[in-house]
């Protein structure tokens, strides 16, 4: 994963760290996920927060947030913060499932903030819970994430 460090910056009631880092390759970049979280740390439970601003392209027929970007991001930070605490043990992770439900609709130029918190961390899954918000703080999407975690093929 190539990162690259934003601007410090903090969405609102956001109380982890001072940088984001926006994912500059694959899929998440071409959304424009960003990661305020690497590592996952026991001090903090694990929680990784991310953010996505909403542009045009961004939006569904109706010109608001379109549903798969939530469940984009959600899968994303249950992703990173699984890898981020199984790769340097030689484990790759990879979805398994993802069950979104998009709350209220998101308008371009809003930012999204995402914060996702493990509620199981078994020897071969990881189970998330992930709550994403607009600019005023107001729930638009809401998620639970399963993440498999296996030996990586030689």
């Amino acid at each position: 994963m190539t990162v690259e460090r934003a601007p410090a910056d903090r969405g609102p009631g956001h109380d982890g760290p001072d940088a984001y880092m926006p994912i500059t390759n694959g899929f998440d970049g071409i959304y424009g996920l960003e990661i305020a979280r690497t590592p996952v740390g026991e001090s903090d439970g694990g929680v990784v927060h991310g953010r996505v601003h909403v542009g045009p392209q961004l939006l569904g027929a109706e010109g608001r947030l379109h549903g798969g970007v939530p469940a984009a991001i959600a899968e994303s930070l249950a992703s990173h913060g699984t890898g981020f605490a199984t790769l340097e043990r030689g484990l790759v992770v990879s979805g398994l499932s993802n069950d979104t439900t998009v709350t209220a609709p998101v308008a371009a130029g809003t930012t999204v903030h995402a914060e996702a918190t493990p509620h199981s961390r078994a020897d071969d899954h990881w189970v998330w819970s992930v709550q994403l918000r607009d600019d005023a703080g107001r729930l638009c999407a809401f998620s639970r994430v399963t993440i498999a975690v296996r030996p990586a093929r030689r």
